[in-house]
């Protein structure tokens, strides 16, 4: 199930050369630690869980492999609800120890845990990132409206007379006559994936909502303001393309006229062949994601299994290196991944948490 980082040219570093900005994995490995790893079952953590917290969870495994005595962790990218649903399926070897979310954890997958033995979760906030609606630099860049975005996307549109009607947009021109008039054609994650519940909730529900009697419908009829909001169109306006934003990024460019869905990491690994649109006047970039001002932002998770620390090596010591300064800080190496990172003062509050491992509560 799971796929091994394969990594090239592999050179171990001491702590002299690799340097360090908040403490480094190798501080921190212990007697009991070395200990665990000669009884337990398994000498490598596992890993599953968003495709977007992917990269940045790969970039620490390498580092954390170069940099420490212990295995390189396995990481897989099997979309947040997918990865969420494997986490809390047990505990042992045979299940993963960390899973990444694009989403926070729901209360109903905190119950799956604890129907499976699985009480006791470390929730790790790795930074920010945007979800941009992006496509081929061979084309013009898109200007767009949340309402827009939904009225292109959503199952049913209001009619105009009080009601809904299945979407019968073809053209953006049909939506807004100032917009291009080219097929709409947008690419984006299956319903596992944590960027789509993101995109759910930031975009589709702030284009919904900006009909008033639709927005009324979630005080007053809740499933039906799901319905409205949530459903996706069912024809070829919008084309699931799975849990591999790499392969939506070869799409756009065979097709200038198609947009995808996808995290900012990867606009910002590809910006010389696509471009994010801009949303309700504000472009995706780095600052406009830190500030909050581009609408369609979210903050990225991981979660760990305490009761796995100590029986699979290296657990602590890879939260040590994921939360350290020169990490997942202001000026850290996942930033040049595209990583938005938290501030200094709020970094330090859940790096702190995390280090020592403070059992999650959900508000």
């Amino acid at each position: 199930m799971f796929k091994r980082i394969l990594l090239s040219g592999v050179v171990a570093c001491g702590l002299a050369s690799c340097g360090n900005g908040g403490g480094t994995s190798s501080d921190t490995i212990t007697a009991t630690d070395t200990a665990s790893s000669a009884t337990s079952g398994r000498d490598q953590i596992k890993i599953v869980g968003s495709s977007t917290v992917y990269p940045f969870a790969t970039t620490v495994a390498e580092n954390f492999g170069r940099s420490t005595s212990f295995k390189t962790p396995i990481v897989e990218s099997t979309g947040s609800g997918g990865g969420l649903k494997l986490f809390c399926s047990g505990l042992g070897d045979n299940y993963p120890d960390i899973t990444n979310a694009s989403r926070r954890i729901k209360s109903s997958e905190v119950e799956r845990c604890a129907e499976n033995g699985i009480n006791d979760i470390v929730e790790v906030k790795v930074g920010y990132d945007g979800i941009v609606v992006a496509n081929s630099t061979k084309s013009d860049r898109m200007e767009l409206t949340l309402r827009e975005l939904y009225l292109a996307l959503a199952k049913d549109v209001p009619d105009g007379k009080g009601g809904l009607k299945p979407n019968d947009y073809v053209n953006w021109s049909d939506i807004n006559p100032a917009l291009k008039d080219t097929k709409i054609e947008i690419m984006g994650p299956p319903p596992t994936s944590g960027t789509r519940d993101a995109f759910v909730e930031l975009a589709m529900e702030g284009g919904c909502q900006t009909f008033d009697w639709i927005k009324a419908l979630k005080k007053t009829d809740k499933n039906k303001y799901k319905a409205v909001c949530h459903a996706f169109r069912e024809d070829d306006g919008f084309i699931e393309a799975g849990e591999n934003d790499n392969l939506i990024v070869r799409k756009l460019n065979a097709n200038p006229n198609a947009l995808g869905i996808f995290g900012f990491g990867f606009l910002d690994q590809n910006g010389d062949s696509v471009q994010g649109s801009i949303v309700n006047g504000t472009p995706p970039t780095f600052e406009n994601i830190a500030d909050g001002s581009y609408p369609v932002s979210r903050s990225l998770y991981f979660y760990v299994k305490k009761d796995m620390v100590g029986k699979v090596p290296g657990i602590t010591e890879y939260l040590t290196e994921f939360t350290s300064v020169r990490a997942s800080g202001e000026d850290g190496y996942l930033s040049e991944k595209g990583l938005i990172p938290m501030n200094v003062a709020e970094h330090a509050q859940w790096q702190s948490s995390v280090l020592a491992l403070d059992t999650l509560t959900l508000n």
